[in-house]
């Protein structure tokens, strides 16, 4: 059998595609594939400057908007300003085991990044998008011990490590609610998680945890890591849809659908992740 790759992409002519997190690394390889079939690609990113500089010289229309997932009042603002239709929102930025620290809203850094700003980012501009959303989790939520009690960190010991796979793991519930809420709603927008496996990005490059630099034979390329979120983005999936390498241990390889751990597929805790995450975030009730 063929396996997929960005040269099956589809004719993107007059699509309009967001993507978080789009300066370096996956997202960037994302926004360039795309661009190059057409799409016209709006990169939101913390540093503008670095954005252009990054897309500088790539074929395709691309714009650069300053968007920090993890303060809402950027998100806030960001989608304040966006007024028209999108065809596909990608939550793809994230950090990875980064040490304790509070955003200005006094939520848990890596939480935001990961989780509850896009979130707020998603249900924000929901209302424009006329195709899907891709969020972009990770194999490692399948370790995750997630307390929807605690959601930022306050009652337990900050662990970084278990903050990340608790990100991811939300991530993958808040996927199941919304699009139980887009089908209830008799939407056609569908909700769609990607992973990468594990990809040789610059994402855990300062982890204690790291393998990256010991294995890289047994990982995907950033080239490949790309690949599961190009196809969630662009062919059709359904709802839900979980697509990530179809190696041994979805590691590496070509994008296959999957299916997460049981854990994400438990539509109770879905929607109590979701009022907890609502409560917090100010958005989404």
């Amino acid at each position: 059998m063929t396996k997929w790759t960005a040269a099956d992409l589809p004719d993107l002519t007059g699509r309009t595609v967001l993507i978080t997190g789009a300066g370096s690394g996956i997202g960037l390889i994302t926004a360039r594939e795309l661009g190059r079939v057409g799409a016209r690609v709006v990169l939101g990113v913390r540093d503008p400057e670095k954005g252009h500089r990054a897309v500088a010289g790539l074929r395709g229309r691309f714009e650069v908007r300053r968007l920090d997932v993890a303060d809402l009042g950027s998100v806030r603002g960001f989608a304040r300003d966006w007024t028209e239709p999108l065809d596909v929102l990608i939550n793809n930025a994230g950090v990875m085991d980064v040490p304790a620290a509070r955003t200005a809203d006094g939520l848990d850094v890596q939480t935001a990044t990961n989780y509850t700003g896009p979130f707020a980012l998603t249900n924000l501009l929901l209302e424009h998008v006329t195709d899907r959303v891709v969020s972009v989790t990770s194999q490692l939520h399948r370790q995750s011990r997630l307390d929807v009690g605690d959601l930022d960190w306050r009652a337990r010991e900050y662990r970084p490590m278990h903050a990340y796979r608790d990100s991811k793991l939300a991530l993958v519930l808040f996927s199941l609610e919304l699009q139980r809420r887009l089908a209830a709603s008799g939407s056609p927008v569908r909700s769609v998680l990607a992973h990468p496996g594990i990809a040789t990005t610059t994402l855990a490059a300062h982890s204690r945890s790291n393998v990256i630099n010991r294995l890289p034979f047994l990982l995907n390329d950033s080239e490949h890591g790309a690949l599961p979120v190009l196809y969630a983005a662009t062919q059709d999936v359904p709802g839900n849809a979980y697509v990530g390498p179809d190696g041994f241990g979805a590691i590496k390889g070509h994008p296959a659908l999957g299916r997460p751990a049981r854990a994400g597929l438990d539509p109770a805790t879905a929607g109590r992740l979701w009022q907890a995450t609502a409560a917090l975030t100010g958005v989404g009730s």
